[in-house]
């Protein structure tokens, strides 16, 4: 697992290089569809080189090395593991505050903790404190993108992208559109929903590295008007995302049947107002049936599994056979769903998710895991040309791991005969504690 030793490298960057050296994986498939060994692609001494914030080179040490000018410095991470920047496919930053609220399943718990807490946000000043934290625990544990919601207020997801501007992060977010079923104080209009949600598309989606989520909360706290606004915006604004929540609670489909009993379920409310294509993400999709799984797939749409959220409000167990059945497979990455999520890390969004696979029968090797974490995730947002893996050409944003980030896991790792047994202990026993450095386009943004 480590890079050779005995050499010296540290010299004048005359280049303008950024270059690491490290044992290093990505991935070029799906491990769901063509296996674990066909998809990964493991380096266990490559070099990354990375040049106006993208990756120039990458490769084994011995190869790429002696491409570079001889001044150029490299950083080389000795029992560590150089990985794609993970992605976090759904949160909400505005619930950072309540992670571990107590005791409710999901309709409760959105009246008495998150209805709440997203009341305060009212206040600008709130919200860039919070925006700020967030967005540096995400760097913390490794995130370099995340599809983000913010609340109904409009400046909420304004200075979330001022925030996330600053530290040239990759950052989708949408302001929640919600006109009925929730607090006045959070209630817009399915005029104002569209408005404000049109005039942050103009001012940020496609600035810097950002881009724009059209965000209905979920179809019991948007009429059909507000539905329909939401379809009208994105025909307008096609190239945008758009996000919302579905069948994460059986309470939660029934109600939608009462809502909208003309639709043949849930998914087709959302197919009805024109927001199932590509470039949506559908948070949960616990209780999906097998024609709407076949819908997503058809539709190239995307779904976010949230391992942490789901047991942590008893939700249910999210079935990686029916989502990634090989006739129809959908898009999925992996989302930490905070504050119903219980971290923000995703290895130990990785490790959670590895235990539903086995309480459904559906075994989730190591790979399958990072890879939903990764370039899964990148897919689910079509992003995967610049984001999600480590290669020619892709944004370099890169997490380092320290494989020895605490004496137990140290000792763990005595053990481990393959990359593969390398994962598995790190997800299932490591946490942000392993986060070794952080790279944002190129330039160190956490660690060292």
């Amino acid at each position: 697992m480590k890079p050779e030793h005995g050499f010296s490298e540290v010299m004048s960057l005359s280049s303008g290089l950024g270059v690491i050296r490290g044992a290093a994986l990505t991935f070029c498939g799906d491990p769901f569809l063509i296996g674990a060994a066909a998809a990964m692609r493991y380096e266990s001494d490559a070099l990354v080189v990375m040049e106006a914030g993208k990756i120039k080179a990458f490769g084994a040490y011995a190869d790429i090395k002696k491409t570079l000018p001889a001044n150029t410095k490299i950083t080389t991470y000795a029992d560590a593991l150089i990985l794609p920047g993970f992605i976090d496919l759904h949160v909400h930053y505005p619930q950072t505050q309540i992670i571990g609220a107590y005791g409710k399943q999901l309709i409760d718990w959105l009246n008495r903790y998150t209805f709440v807490a997203e009341q305060q946000f009212a206040d600008i000043d709130h919200a860039r404190e919070v925006s700020q934290f967030f967005l540096d625990e995400c760097l913390r544990v490794g995130t370099t993108t995340a599809m983000v919601y913010g609340t109904v207020h409009s400046h909420a997801t304004d200075v979330f992208f001022e925030a996330a501007a600053e530290r040239n992060m990759r950052m989708i977010a949408g302001k929640v559109m919600m006109d009925r079923n929730a607090p006045a104080a959070l209630c817009d209009t399915a005029q104002s929903g569209y408005d404000d949600s049109k005039a942050l598309i103009e001012k940020w989606h496609g600035q810097r590295r950002l881009g724009y989520a059209i965000t209905p909360r979920f179809a019991p706290t948007s009429s059909p008007a507000q539905l329909e606004a939401a379809g009208a915006l994105w025909r307008e604004f096609p190239d945008v995302h758009m996000q919302t929540h579905i069948a994460e609670n059986t309470d939660e489909v029934a109600w939608v049947s009462q809502l909208f009993p003309n639709h043949q379920g849930y998914l087709d409310v959302y197919d009805h107002y024109g927001l199932v294509n590509k470039r949506a993400v559908f948070g949960h999709g616990i209780h999906l049936t097998h024609a709407e799984w076949q819908c997503l797939h058809e539709a190239g749409a995307g779904v976010a599994h949230c391992p942490t959220s789901n047991e942590f409000l008893g939700s249910g167990l999210f079935r990686f056979d029916n989502a990634k059945n090989k006739s129809r497979p959908v898009r999925v990455g992996l989302g930490t769903d905070i504050g119903a999520g219980t971290c923000l890390s995703p290895l130990r969004t990785m490790g959670e998710a590895y235990k539903i696979g086995e309480l459904c029968g559906n075994s989730l090797c190591a790979a399958d895991a990072y890879f939903l974490a990764t370039r899964g995730a990148a897919e689910a947002l079509h992003l995967d040309d610049k984001i999600g893996s480590i290669g020619v050409g892709m944004e370099a944003d890169l997490v380092v791991l320290n494989l020895k980030s605490t004496p137990l896991v140290e000792f763990r790792m005595k053990f481990c005969n393959s990359i593969e047994e390398v994962l598995a202990v790190q997800m299932t026993m490591a946490d942000d504690r392993a986060t070794r450095a952080v790279y944002v386009a190129g330039k160190l943004a956490y660690g060292n």
